[in-house]
């Protein structure tokens, strides 16, 4: 998930930076700085802009430099679990596949690709479905979950990510494509509820009426009085 956020930070500008314009000298060291790096344990810093100095700038006793407080707005990319996500497989491995998604690569280990037992061929970086000869191979498009996640404050691009696509609506973009049409052609062919036989413009036969009650018998006339 991507998004953006208003940040503030410190710039440690060295000696032989001071001379240059301040706006650019704190721009480009914060990039430098901030960019590929986690916020808050969980953020992925993927660029930085509008970089704008606050206030003014301090010296620490026995460091030539200048620390530099400064806010800017940062494009934060934050995984989560359990979320959707969609990549291109980027290398195959005897235990797997990586998929890379935003600036991160996730593991699809192969127990966890496709319903069925998956032979691996990692000199031609491909996978392949015994039964259903399905293929994986590099630069394919896929959709998976997250199911494990652990991040890497020291190295990001190191985080363990954990993928799945074997639940309904993930996999190979391909074979959810498939999987939509079979779904359509299936319920296509169910026999259409019977129609009534009636004639355009002709109205819908009347259900018979029911038959009126009789009256009661009179009593005869000479009888017993009630």
């Amino acid at each position: 998930m991507y998004y953006l956020d208003e940040r503030r930070d410190v710039v440690r500008i060295p000696p032989d930076r001071l001379g240059v314009k301040l706006e650019t000298t704190i721009s480009e060291l914060a990039q430098q700085q901030f960019e590929g790096k986690l916020v808050d344990g969980q953020n992925l810093t993927v660029t930085i802009q509008d970089v704008k100095p606050l206030g003014e700038g301090h010296i620490i006793h026995g460091d030539g430099g200048v620390y530099q407080e400064v806010e800017y707005r940062a494009l934060l990319f934050r995984p989560e679990l359990q979320e959707v996500v969609e990549g291109a497989v980027v290398e195959i491995r005897k235990f797997g596949a990586f998929v890379r998604f935003g600036p991160l690569d996730g593991l699809l280990h192969v127990s966890q690709i496709m319903d069925d037992r998956v032979n691996i061929d990692e000199h031609n970086q491909r996978l392949v479905g015994v039964e259903t000869k399905r293929d994986l191979k590099v630069g394919y498009k896929v959709r998976a979950r997250i199911v494990s996640l652990s991040l890497s404050e020291i190295s990001p691009r190191d985080s363990r990510i954990g993928l799945t696509m074997r639940q309904p609506g993930l996999g190979r973009l391909e074979w959810i494509v498939e999987a939509h049409k079979k779904a359509e052609d299936k319920t296509s062919k169910r026999p259409a509820p019977p129609k009534r036989d009636v004639q355009p413009g002709k109205a819908l036969p009347k259900p018979a009426a029911k038959p009126a009650a009789k009256p009661a018998a009179a009593p005869a006339a000479g009888g017993p009085a009630a």
